[in-house]
């Protein structure tokens, strides 16, 4: 069975580990002015270090977090995991949102360079580090024009020393390619996943020379095999009241009967060669093309070790990939 190899940020020559982990739901709980939970519900800091360190040690070189998760505690756990480790990782983190610290709040966004600046060195300090890896504009609709002046900010950044390269949060491929246009751009963060596709970004990204970093690699867990229909959430959990953009799950906070059909028609083919259904979802994308970097959410080392497990075991065969077409119709 093919093993995944490391892949590259762009052009950067950033390399990362084919896997990353994704950094949101260990900021814990945090919330809309009113009152939307914008967390994955409580977490244990304990745990979450010894996840991130559990996956260090199982080869996993990337982290994807963001100022806002958890309104800074995100990056403040991350950077408490790695310790001297640092310079063995890649750390990716994200600005635009504004956050109550104290209160653990969304207060709103910010899209001037002005911001820019003081979000860098805010997320420099809680992160314990003197440089970001990759730098991640967090507002997937800012103006394209705003959005071009802020492109601009980040090759300054890159020529202060502070962040290696940048890119764009969101799902409109026209948005990604005005920060594509930059010297240091090296990646597009976007959805992905085998019920979700995105061919034009995965295009966008061929053509550019990007990397296609995937948020929602799991479908928000819906691809884990652990989400009956019609059971609750708990309080806190942003799927326990989904805003509009959050698909697959209900009003009631519980999944979506119809994702799950989909997803039981395609167990069979994720759960080859011994995977577990979350393998077999981070393998349908490493298929899906050489650029892809799954960044899974996690809470505990478990979680750790089965999306870590992912790695071994390869990416589908074309011929599964073609079989996962044809169930969902595509």
């Amino acid at each position: 069975m093919e093993t995944t190899g490391n892949r590259t940020l762009g052009d950067s020559g950033i390399e990362v580990s084919a896997l990353g982990f994704g950094c949101w739901a260990i900021g814990g709980e945090w919330a809309a002015a009113d009152g939307q939970p914008l967390g994955w519900g409580a977490v244990d800091d304990e745990e979450s270090v010894r996840a991130v360190r559990r996956a260090l040690d199982l080869g996993v070189t990337f982290f994807d977090t963001a100022d806002a998760y958890g309104a800074g505690h995100s990056e403040r756990v991350l950077a408490r995991a790695l310790g001297k480790r640092r310079a063995d990782v890649v750390v990716a983190t994200k600005w635009g949102n504004t956050v109550d610290e104290e209160r653990r709040l969304l207060t709103g966004s910010d899209d001037s360079p002005a911001y820019a600046r003081r979000a860098l060195t805010a997320s420099l300090r809680r992160l314990d580090t003197d440089w970001i890896d990759l730098y991640q504009l967090h507002l997937s609709d800012a103006d394209p024009r705003r959005a071009a002046e802020l492109r601009d900010t980040c090759e300054e950044f890159v020529r202060e020393g502070l962040i290696r390269a940048y890119a764009w949060s969101t799902d409109d491929p026209a948005r990604a390619e005005v920060f594509a246009a930059g010297e240091h751009c090296a990646a597009v963060q976007h959805r992905l996943n085998v019920l979700q596709d995105a061919p034009e970004l995965l295009a966008l990204c061929e053509r550019f020379g990007l990397a296609s970093v995937n948020r929602s690699p799991l479908a928000m867990g819906l691809l884990t095999g652990r989400r009956p229909a019609g059971r609750a959430l708990a309080a806190g959990d942003i799927r326990s009241a989904p805003p509009s953009w959050l698909e697959g799950f209900t009003e009631g906070g519980g999944a979506d009967p119809e994702w799950l059909a989909r997803v039981d028609a395609l167990k069979e083919i994720l759960t080859s060669g011994g995977r577990t259904l979350a393998q077999g979802a981070l393998a349908w994308l490493w298929a899906r093309s050489p650029r892809t970097v799954p960044i899974p959410g996690f809470r505990s080392v478990a979680q750790a070790e089965e999306n870590a497990g992912a790695i071994a075991k390869g990416p589908l065969t074309a011929a599964q990939s073609a079989e996962v077409d044809g169930v969902l119709g595509r």
